[in-house]
C-alpha cells in the first residue's frame, strides 16, 4: 500500500462541509496520470492538505466516497479526447470535512496539440444546483455498490449515468448548467 492510499482510506468523513468564498477559485494542475503538480493556497487551505502532501500524489486523494466513480470516468474520458468538461464534485478534505465545488477541468496542450497535462479550477457551486445533483450522485453510487467487482458497478452506473443524459437529452455538460 503506498502512502497515498494510506492517507485517504484512514480518512473518514465527518458529515461536516467547508465552503470558501464565491471570489475564491481552486485550481490545481496533474500529469497525464492524475498526478498532482500544482495546488494553489485555496486548495490547500480548504482540503487542509499542505502542498507537500499533495505535490507528487494522485488528485483521488481528495476523492469523497459520495463521489460516483463513473462522473470520474466521464471526466477522464472527456478530458483525454482533448476537451474540456464541466462537473459538480464532492471532495474529502484531510480531516474527513468535505467540500462541494463545480469543477471546470480542461486539457493543456504543447505546441504541436499534444495533450501534456490538465488543468481544473473550481468553484463554489450554487447550494440549490449541489442539492439537485444529489439524488442522482446517490442513485449512481448505490448503484455502484450493488456489485462485487468494483469495476462492474462503475459501468453499471457509466450506463445508468448515460441513460438518465439520453433521458433528458443532454450531454453532461448541458445537465450540469440545466440544473
Amino acid at each position: 500500500m503506498t502512502a497515498t492510499s494510506l492517507i485517504q482510506t484512514s480518512i473518514t468523513p465527518t458529515g461536516h462541509e467547508r465552503t470558501f468564498a464565491e471570489s475564491e477559485i481552486i485550481v490545481s494542475k496533474t500529469d497525464l496520470k492524475g498526478v498532482i503538480t500544482y495546488a494553489n493556497h485555496v486548495f490547500t487551505r480548504i482540503s487542509g492538505f499542505t502542498e507537500a502532501e499533495l505535490l507528487g500524489r494522485p488528485h483521488n486523494i481528495i476523492r469523497h466516497p459520495d463521489m460516483p466513480r463513473c462522473v470520474f470516468k466521464l471526466l477522464w474520458d472527456v478530458i483525454a479526447e482533448g476537451q474540456e468538461i464541466f462537473a459538480y464534485v464532492v471532495n474529502l478534505c484531510k480531516n474527513g470535512d468535505h467540500y462541494w465545488v463545480l469543477a471546470h477541468v480542461t486539457p493543456s496542450f504543447d505546441n504541436s496539440g499534444n495533450i501534456i497535462s490538465y488543468h481544473s479550477s473550481r468553484r463554489k457551486p450554487d447550494p440549490e444546483k449541489v442539492a439537485k445533483v444529489i439524488p442522482l450522485y446517490k442513485q449512481l453510487i448505490e448503484c455502484e455498490a450493488s456489485y462485487p467487482d468494483w469495476r462492474e458497478g462503475m459501468q453499471a452506473s457509466t450506463d445508468l449515468m448515460r441513460q438518465v443524459l439520453r433521458d433528458a437529452g443532454m450531454q453532461y455538460d448541458e445537465f450540469v448548467f440545466s440544473l
